[in-house]
């Protein structure tokens, strides 16, 4: 029987890799996932706009949304089609589900609403969220910790390649 969303946030944050395969396995868990990372972009995009005045609001939960897909998909590339471990056997789908739950300690960002927490509490969820991404894709690719790190940087390097050669052709095409 599969857990609440509630219960699955709480084993994310504790990075119980039983609630990553349960996540992994569940394609249902993909709707979920999709809304752990809307919702900690808003919840962020607030905080922000409470402590600077300047929110990202809808346009940020839509990029946060469209990074973690892109993540998702570089992961993919990455993990099962160029390195893949002697176990690994995983879908884009499976990937992207951990991807989301490891962003369950973003929704932390709203202790940065008290006063001298914000570099620390920005630090701890960062941290945080880096760990629960190699727990992640551990579960999700059936590999080492090892090498879940090193396909966190690789997919990370490869997703800022991609995106900064798709930049650079935009002004290319479209100058100012």
């Amino acid at each position: 029987m599969a857990r609440s969303i509630t219960d699955r946030m709480l084993g994310a944050l504790r990075l119980q890799e039983d609630i990553y395969e349960e996540v992994e396995a569940d394609q249902k868990a993909t709707g979920e996932a999709a809304f752990i990372i809307v919702a900690t972009s808003l919840v962020s995009g607030a905080v922000n706009g409470v402590l600077t005045g300047a929110s990202s609001g809808l346009f940020g939960a839509l990029g946060s949304f469209l990074g973690w897909a892109f993540y998702a998909w570089v992961a993919y590339i990455v993990g099962v089609k160029l390195f893949p471990g002697p176990q690994t056997k995983s879908s884009w789908g499976e990937i992207a589900r951990t991807l989301g739950y490891a962003n369950t300690a973003r929704f932390l960002i709203i202790f940065e609403l008290i006063p001298g927490l914000q570099a620390i509490i920005r630090t701890v969820v960062a941290i945080w969220v880096l760990v629960a991404t190699v727990v992640a894709l551990r579960a999700a690719l059936d590999i080492t910790t090892g090498r879940a790190i090193w396909i966190a940087i690789a997919s990370a390097l490869g997703q800022l390649i991609i995106v900064a050669v798709a930049l650079a052709v935009a002004v290319l095409v479209f100058p100012m």
